[in-house]
């Protein structure tokens, strides 16, 4: 979907906004983070590689069903222990606000679709 001058416009206008500026009357504050998930939305960049593995080994992974290459990715990672190659990994606490933030443009773009007719179409997807 292409975005006309007018939503760009709209977009940058909320882009602009400062914390302090929006209103949040209107949400419920989550006060119980027990379901909530770290990492759920986190997808590290992914290289390009050419590995020699055992033709058992092989086997075995794509046994196991599809995803073998996620399996192989999952073990490795776990094989690292602790370790965290992920320094761009965003904190929790910024990863919130980043969310809160699209939340409350989205829940905007919705409330103002009865005056215009693009910002239904853009707030559904």
């Amino acid at each position: 979907m292409k975005v006309t001058r007018r939503q760009a416009k709209e977009i940058e206008a909320l882009k602009r906004l400062r914390d302090e500026q929006i209103d949040l009357t209107d949400i419920p504050l989550v006060r119980d983070w027990d379901s909530s998930v770290i990492g759920k939305f986190y997808r590290p960049r992914k290289k390009l590689l050419t590995i020699r593995i055992d033709a058992d080994v092989l086997a075995w992974l794509r046994g196991q069903g599809k995803g073998y290459q996620t399996r192989i990715n999952a073990l490795l990672r776990d094989a690292m222990g602790g370790q965290s190659s992920a320094p761009n990994r965003v904190p929790l606490i910024e990863s919130r606000r980043r969310s809160r933030r699209r939340q409350i443009a989205a829940r905007k773009l919705r409330r103002n679709s009865r005056r215009v007719p693009w910002a239904a179409a853009a707030a559904s997807e």
